[in-house]
């Protein structure tokens, strides 16, 4: 049986390559998406994207191809685009999860959750 930290390390690389094919197929990144999925919530990517860098240049992006106004709201053809999106990466998670219970997923999150609060304490 391998370690966690093989399986934690080879899940990460293959999740990461597959999301990255999903939105590719639309010319897109993760961060597209980021963006478009939190400015759906109702929040500002600005500040809920900030641990993970800087937005500034994907949001120009959107606004150049039209999906969010200079507000920072989504418009038609943007939030048409990220229903579509939201479909595909609803089927992605689908596929990731397949075979695997909700229990099985909560308890495995739960898992991780806790070990990397125990690393966090050292």
């Amino acid at each position: 049986m391998k370690p966690i930290g093989f399986w934690f390390a080879h899940l990460h690389q293959a999740l990461e390559s597959s999301f990255d094919r999903v939105l590719a197929t639309e010319g897109l990144t993760r961060r597209h998406w980021q963006i478009l999925n939190t400015i759906d919530s109702g929040a500002s990517p600005d500040e809920a994207l900030s641990p993970f860098g800087e937005v500034r240049e994907t949001s120009s992006d959107l606004r150049t191809r039209g999906w969010i106004d200079n507000d920072g709201a989504l418009t038609a053809s943007g939030q048409e685009m990220f229903l579509r999106l939201k479909t595909k990466v609803g089927e992605f998670r689908s596929r990731a999860t397949e075979g695997i219970s909700d229990d099985e997923y909560r308890m495995t999150v739960g898992v991780l959750e806790r070990m990397a609060a125990n690393l966090a304490r050292e």
